[in-house]
């Protein structure tokens, strides 16, 4: 990726014909570039920032392209803390299109995948977390995962990750300069100062690392097979679920042969169900594939709806093969068709009838217990969503542990400044403070191209 002084411009609405359609432009002579093809009331280059001004877009050659709104933003006080533009023309393909060329017959260079974000970290406007948050609210599906991607926007996690920085330097800075007065046998800090402050921080990393499954869970969904043998009700409860007839639905065994995948939003949290074969020992080549299938969505699932007919009773034998392939704590057993059968006891977790509709709540409450677990966070709890995160706070807390055995071993205080620092480069990682052009990179990379 490059990132140059130079001006870019990159449409900023989704391709396609609609009603508007935005082109941003970003850098320091952007506005001046984009004054040579407009014609409005007053020059651009003359206005104020944060105004907008109606006028035409003309090509190079003095044809007239489009009547637009143009948005002004002068440095600092923009999203990439440079001279931007956005130009709001009719949702034409071929007006973008038109527009654009014009742009780049002017100097100006087309934007690649995230490179407007790269500068506004770049540029100081936003930390590194900040700027992953802003694809995380882009991709936003549920309530919930657009509620984690704002806080992070908003600052939450870098404000923690900030506060531990501060506290790592400040420690590390007294035990180097207790070095430099050795021979004079000063000190500024205790040794149970200093495990205080060590302690202090690895319970606020332990925080941060036991959100991660929630973070990921709220962020990304979670994968939900719909297993048992067949007949037992799976393609029902989907279709009861989704109300909709999405699955077919037969007496004859074997109906679903492939894996049917749609999602269901439940209180904000995506849950990827996925209606797999019903499995059996059978000779029909298709459905022996669809059953493999199945088996390895079980393998694949963060939640396995282990489906059962209350009439016929538990399918233990393949409840066990079930076990061999997951973990049983991510079991839900579940007895349909209560409608036919009442059942006063049994080895169900959930009683219902895909048919009626009795017992869904506590299914519902079941999927979100296993989803979220025990944890009880807030809008104003600072969660983790980012294996990049996750594997920098990981590495913190090792830095700080060595530092702890350290100063119990009463070893040098160079071995402990040295920990010390190590686990504040590591934090230091997560908001950007200290980073790779590679990591950087990658992370922008993954952006559209305009944001």
């Amino acid at each position: 990726m490059q990132t140059g002084n130079d001006t870019i411009a990159a449409l900023a609405t989704p391709p396609g014909i609609g009603a508007i359609s935005v082109i941003r432009v970003s850098g320091e002579e952007s506005i001046l570039f984009v004054d040579r093809i407009f014609k409005g009331k007053i020059k651009l280059t003359e206005c104020n920032s944060h105004t907008i001004h109606y006028g035409k877009i003309f090509d190079t050659k003095n044809n007239l392209i489009d009547d637009v709104l143009v948005s002004v933003f002068i440095n600092p006080n923009s999203y990439t803390g440079e001279n931007s533009i956005e130009i709001s023309t009719h949702g034409s393909s071929l007006i973008v299109e038109k527009i654009l060329a014009a742009l780049i017959e002017c100097g100006i260079r087309l934007a690649e995948p995230g490179e407007f974000t790269k500068r506004a970290f770049l540029n100081g406007r936003l930390d590194l977390t900040q700027a992953e948050a802003v694809a995380d609210v882009i991709n936003s599906r549920t309530e919930a995962s657009l509620r984690g991607a704002r806080n992070q926007l908003d600052g939450l996690l870098s404000q923690k990750v900030e506060w531990m920085r501060e506290m790592l330097i400040n420690t590390s800075s007294l035990i180097e300069l207790e070095l430099d007065f050795a021979e004079e046998d000063i000190h500024f800090l205790s040794g149970n100062q200093i495990l205080l402050n060590i302690e202090s921080i690895k319970n606020e990393i332990d925080e941060l690392l036991n959100s991660y499954s929630f973070g990921r869970v709220i962020k990304d969904g979670v994968n939900v097979a719909l297993v048992g043998k067949t007949n037992v009700g799976k393609s029902s409860l989907l279709n009861y679920l989704l109300k909709e007839a999405r699955a077919i639905v037969s007496e004859v065994p074997g109906t679903t042969r492939d894996i049917i995948r749609e999602d269901l939003n439940i209180d904000g949290i995506l849950f990827k169900l996925f209606d797999t074969a019903g499995i059996r020992t059978t000779d029909d080549i298709i459905e022996k594939e669809g059953v493999i299938r199945s088996r390895e969505a079980v393998k694949n699932a963060d939640i396995v709806l282990f489906m059962n007919d209350a009439v016929k009773g538990f399918s233990s034998e393949l409840y066990d093969e079930l076990a061999e392939i997951t973990s049983e704590d991510r079991i839900i057993k579940v007895f349909n068709k209560i409608d036919v059968r009442k059942i006063e006891h049994s080895d169900a977790d959930v009683k219902i009838s895909a048919k009626t509709g009795e017992g869904m709540e506590l299914l519902f409450q079941k999927l979100k217990e296993k989803a979220t677990g025990s944890q009880n966070y807030t809008e104003k709890t600072a969660i983790i969503t980012n294996l990049r995160h996750y594997n920098a706070l990981k590495s913190a807390r090792d830095f700080l542990t060595n530092s702890e055995n350290a100063l119990k071993e009463k070893l040098s205080g160079e071995f402990i400044a040295l920990d010390l620092h190590n686990a504040e480069t590591a934090l230091s990682e997560i908001i950007g403070k200290v980073t790779s052009e590679d990591i950087l990179n990658n992370i922008f990379a993954k952006f559209c191209i305009g944001k």
